[in-house]
């Protein structure tokens, strides 16, 4: 007797296996059947929650602390760049057990503020480490030169180091969005309940639930591609102002 094989298997074995280098008769079927599929719109809305979230908390932190510690002389200021280069150094699964206890006793675990938090904590030393070479590169006779001429320090630092930081800002925000967006393993440890997963774990899932039936290739990279877009939305918003504050701080100085 012949083993049972499902339908979308049968169907995969039908199909040709010799590559094509311009496949023709593709259709967008499977980019329909993964966006009709409630679950990917409500991890689609939890991912760009906590990864927004988590961006301005790390630019705004990261900014002040970068601005902190190039700009000012405080005691204690050489040993918190040393734990900035030592907070990276940690291994992010020996905390997993911490995290997960210290997210359950203020009952944050399966929340879109209790990821952000972790998330924030994880970005923002490197961000700030990040922003300090930017802020250090700017000189800080310009802000001295601008408030001989009548500023005041907060105005003279708004109007003539600030739009200077603008390509640090969004190097900073790229990566803090990345580092978000893309994360998994810390989500799976404190996302449990299938309302509360990111997208890189329902692609988890909905890989596993394909296997069971045979694996449905098409909307597997279907669902990978929609999972990607938001990513390339987001540089190609950032490239050109990335690209003319490069240009600006490099003409101003």
């Amino acid at each position: 007797m012949p083993p049972f094989t499902s339908p979308d298997v049968q169907r995969c074995t039908r199909q040709s296996t010799t590559p094509l280098f311009l496949p023709v008769g593709g259709s967008f079927d499977n980019f329909a059947a993964v966006l009709s599929d409630g679950a990917f719109v409500q991890a689609l809305g939890v991912s760009l929650a906590v990864t927004l979230a988590t961006v301005g908390i790390c630019l705004i932190v990261a900014f002040l602390g970068a601005l902190a510690i190039s700009r000012f002389r405080f005691r204690g200021r050489k040993s918190f760049i040393l734990a900035l280069l030592l907070i990276q150094m940690l291994p992010a699964e020996g905390m997993f057990n911490a995290q997960y206890k210290m997210m359950s006793s203020v009952n944050m675990l399966n929340s879109v503020l209790g990821l952000t938090v972790l998330y924030a904590a994880a970005v923002v030393p490197f961000t700030i480490w990040m922003l300090r070479g930017f802020v250090a590169g700017v000189p800080v006779e310009l802000e001295e030169a601008a408030m001989v001429d009548g500023l005041s320090r907060t105005k003279a630092f708004l109007r003539i180091t600030f739009p200077l930081l603008a390509p640090g800002l969004v190097a900073s925000g790229v990566y803090a969005f990345l580092q978000a967006w893309n994360e998994f393993t810390v989500a799976l440890v404190v996302m449990t309940e299938d309302q509360a997963k990111t997208l890189p774990l329902w692609l988890r899932s909905f890989i596993q639930a394909s296997a069971t039936r045979g694996t449905d290739w098409g909307m597997v990279m279907a669902a990978s591609t929609l999972v990607a877009v938001p990513v390339i939305i987001f540089f190609l918003l950032v490239q050109s102002r990335m690209s003319s504050g490069l240009v600006g701080s490099a003409v101003k100085g």
